[in-house]
């Protein structure tokens, strides 16, 4: 190890610490003692001869800047377990090698350096007496950092695959009027102007509905503030049909804020199909796979919601046409039919006419004979009676006879000059019969009536 020859080679040159007498003079002290600037070029000439080589090394950037064309940078090495850091250092980067290197590694890695990326440095060691120790950059392997970031991307898809949330999106379908937008972008962003302009301003004179959430597309706050747009829309969710993320161009290097398993698992999870238009042709993050739809710009997502609304009229369009179409085809099939009836309705009619009439014929005849059997039985009947007739009145009339002559007996019988004749009277008292002494008064005059002659009286 080199560390350890270095450790051995400073013990070995250092000057041996040893315990002064307490008579020394300070004038002796004086010539034990190195000035700062020797012993920095101590440490130098002790690095030159035990690290003379270039090493490969892996570490996270932590920090990184720019100044006068040279590039500073603070490397880190992170616990796995608990992502603390348990190694620093600082490295640098002269401008003529800066300006070859980074070129080569965002063509190469297709991103930006920045901080919080893994990277595989050349470097060796360089110790300054006046500005101490540094790893000096002299080349950059891009492989390392896309393998890295590569590996990040396939583990979160695996974690999302196991969840068995990964392909959800893909279960939805666009509903066929999607007009409702909610869009998560930058308000700011060039491709938000661009794609409510190439929805708004269609051929087909479509219109839509377009909300902005707005959210931060870059940098490390992309993950924390599309979550929060996406919570926002949910609380909302009877108000749009489709989201759409855009991002109007920018690095590479902001992509890696779309692989992060949070917001991949919040996309995932989403009630409404997601459309993201936030990278290039090339370019695809954890977000775009698990998306419903992923396009390559902000007008491309535009275009699509444009095209499936224009096949969505054009099938209303070719369902009214056929309609149109099968309910004109009927009306000839009509046409036709009563035309057909009409040349039958004569024929039908001349039928219909004659059996009409055979029917009334017969309804004729069947009442004429009805009539002339009913007069000749009531002929006969008046016959029967006439015949009848001056017996039955012989016979009522000799009943009738018998009948008065017993009238006349029994009115006879009831006569009261009869009953005078055998000696009975008959006392009146005011014109009324008396039945009872008691009923008379003193003083009332009462007639008694005889066979011959009456007789008054006064009750005393």
């Amino acid at each position: 190890m080199v560390v350890p020859a270095l450790r051995a080679m400073w013990l070995t040159q250092r000057p041996q610490k040893r315990r002064l007498p307490l008579y020394l003079t300070s004038k002796s002290m004086r010539k034990e003692t190195l000035t700062l600037y020797e012993l920095n070029q101590m440490v130098r000439e002790a690095l030159a001869i035990t690290m003379p080589n270039e090493y490969w090394v892996e570490a996270e950037i932590s920090e990184m800047r720019e100044v006068r064309g040279h590039c500073y940078m603070e490397l880190v090495q992170k616990d796995m377990a608990g992502n603390t850091p348990v190694a620093k250092a600082s490295a640098k980067c002269w401008k003529n090698k800066w300006a070859l290197l980074r070129p080569y590694f965002e063509r190469n890695a297709n991103q930006m350096l920045r901080a919080g990326l893994k990277v595989r440095l050349l470097v060796y060691a360089d110790f300054h007496e006046a500005y101490g120790f540094s790893w000096i950059i002299t080349n950059i392997d891009p492989t390392f950092t896309l393998g890295d970031m590569a590996r990040k991307r396939l583990e979160i898809v695996q974690m999302l695959k196991e969840q068995g949330v990964f392909d959800l999106q893909k279960d939805f379908r666009l509903p066929l009027f999607a007009q409702r937008v909610a869009v998560i972008s930058s308000e700011q962003a060039a491709g938000y102007g661009d794609f409510c302009r190439h929805l708004h301003d269609n051929d087909w004179h479509l219109h839509f509905s377009v909300q902005l959430f707005a959210a931060t597309m870059q940098g490390e706050g992309v993950e924390s503030s599309v979550i929060a747009a996406l919570d926002a829309i949910n609380e909302r969710i009877n108000s749009f049909d489709v989201v759409v993320i855009i991002r109007g161009g920018g690095a590479t290097s902001d992509l890696s804020g779309f692989d992060s398993l949070p917001l991949a698992e919040s996309v995932a999870n989403f009630p409404l199909p997601i459309i993201t238009g936030i990278g290039h042709d090339r370019d695809e993050s954890v977000l775009d796979m698990v998306a419903f739809l992923r396009v390559k710009t902000p007008t491309a997502a535009a275009a699509l919601l444009i095209e499936h609304l224009a096949n969505t009229l054009q099938r209303i369009t070719d369902a009214q046409e056929e309609m149109l179409h099968l309910v004109q085809r009927r009306m000839e099939l009509e046409r036709v039919r009563m035309a057909r009836l009409a040349e039958k309705v004569p024929m039908l009619f001349s039928l219909v006419r004659t059996r009409q009439e055979k029917r009334f014929e017969n309804m004729a005849l069947r009442m004429q004979n009805t009539i002339t059997t009913t007069l000749q039985r009531q002929d006969l009947r008046l016959q029967r009676l006439s015949m009848a007739l001056p017996t039955h009145a012989e016979r009522l009339l000799t009943k009738a006879a018998h009948r008065l002559e017993l009238l006349q007996q029994a009115v006879k019988s009831h006569d009261p000059s009869l009953l005078l004749a055998k000696g009975y009277s008959i006392t009146t008292c005011g014109g009324k019969v008396v039945r009872n002494a008691n009923n008379l008064q003193k003083g009332d005059v009462i007639v008694t009536q005889l066979q011959k002659g009456k007789v008054k009286s006064v009750v005393e």
